[in-house]
């Protein structure tokens, strides 16, 4: 499976009064786990960026002057979100001024929704947190993911923290790897078991990869709202 994690950053808040995307980062998820591939362009609206907006993110007007429009990067943003799920946190705010864009480019090339499918984090989060805030950096700090490095709103950053805050949401014992996921490998792992009596090679987990391994032992315990069996051994124990 094929996932697009995607943010944006935009002159303002309403696409309705000709509001437009300034910024966009997209981040790769192959079988649920980052493939190391991310797509970002800052984008020239061709009109100047609200108070507000710059407060919460801090691009200037004078930055994007040189930057391209969005018909310039259009074909590069499609190849690589379509036939992919994207993710968003509150989809419809992304969705709805990427949708603005295309049009503008050429209405015949259709909503995003006719090129991927859209998956929305924020409904997501009120399913599983009702009553709670739900927003990134409040799902960060519930779910254990640093994001001690955001001091402004920024697309490719907000998009790697979403990835953080998705897998860490939707965790389960089917998404940790343990399991052989067809014939072939099951073959493949009796074919190449080792042989009794042979010498096999030890390698440990270095301090990061403990630290990565840690984080996620972490993320899976808030994400059960504290019932994660691994982290109650650790208790048990002692």
């Amino acid at each position: 499976m094929r996932q697009v994690v995607l943010d944006t950053e935009t002159t303002g808040l309403e696409v309705k009064k000709g509001h437009r995307i300034i910024e966009i980062g997209c981040v790769e998820l192959l079988e649920r786990r980052p493939s190391g591939r991310t797509w970002h362009v800052y984008l020239n609206p061709d009109r100047p960026v609200d108070d507000g907006a710059r407060a919460v993110h801090g691009i200037e007007d004078g930055f994007l002057l040189d930057k391209p429009r969005f018909r310039d990067v259009i074909d590069d943003f499609l190849g690589f979100v379509s036939g992919a799920e994207i993710i968003a946190h509150n989809a419809s705010f992304d969705v709805g001024f990427l949708d603005a864009e295309l049009r503008l480019v050429d209405p015949l090339i259709g909503t995003l929704g006719n090129h991927a499918r859209i998956l929305d984090t924020l409904q997501l989060a009120r399913e599983k947190f009702p009553g709670q805030q739900n927003n990134l950096n409040a799902l960060c700090r519930r779910l254990g993911v640093d994001n001690q490095h955001r001091e402004l709103h920024g697309a490719l950053v907000d998009a790697h923290l979403l990835a953080d805050v998705y897998l860490a949401m939707t965790a389960g014992q089917g998404d940790l790897g343990l399991a052989l996921e067809s014939a072939e490998q099951v073959q493949s792992a009796v074919v190449n078991a080792p042989i009794e009596g042979a010498s096999l090679r030890v390698l440990r987990a270095s301090p990061d990869e403990l630290e990565a391994h840690h984080r996620r032992i972490r993320a899976l315990d808030a994400a059960s709202q504290g019932k994660c069996i691994w982290m109650l051994a650790r208790v048990d124990a002692c």
